[in-house]
């Protein structure tokens, strides 16, 4: 897993494309952008454009975690 440049949520722009969503997860872009695709995801379209907004990201990223085995 990579690393996120990312050390809190503060750090964030109000809304993220997705290259900072693939950064802050540290997973790859492929994978940030596909994520962005998911039924649930907190995105919103603005004509061809995928953006998400920080305070659904952050809250969809508190739903999601701690579910590793």
């Amino acid at each position: 897993m990579k690393e996120s440049s990312f050390k809190s949520y503060d750090d964030l722009p109000l809304f993220l494309n997705a290259a900072t969503v693939a950064k802050v997860l540290g997973v790859s872009p492929s994978s940030g952008y596909e994520l962005m695709h998911e039924p649930g995801f907190p995105v919103l379209r603005i004509g061809n454009r995928m953006v998400v907004p920080k305070e659904p990201f952050i809250r969809w990223v508190s739903e999601h975690a701690g579910g590793g085995a």
